[in-house]
């Protein structure tokens, strides 16, 4: 993966489950009103980021392509 990401988190969506936290502790840290923010809003791609935004139980994370924004989570229908 060669690609730069966009990472953002809906934190009206978010429910501060943490699940994010776990799969990539230094992707996302959790405020202290248990909201996620992506520690770094644009990173090259990872995994552990992309397994952060398909564990999020209300699928709070979008990650996109920087330049294009060609959406990488939720993946377009």
């Amino acid at each position: 993966m060669g690609d730069r990401w966009s990472v953002e988190v809906d934190r009206t969506v978010c429910i501060g489950s943490g699940m994010c936290v776990s799969h990539a502790p230094e992707g996302f840290k959790l405020d202290s009103a248990r909201q996620s923010h992506p520690v770094q809003p644009e990173s090259d791609a990872n995994e552990a980021v992309l397994a952060a935004a398909e564990g999020c139980p209300v699928e709070a994370i979008a990650i996109a392509l920087l330049g294009s924004g060609e959406p990488v989570f939720p993946p377009e229908e």
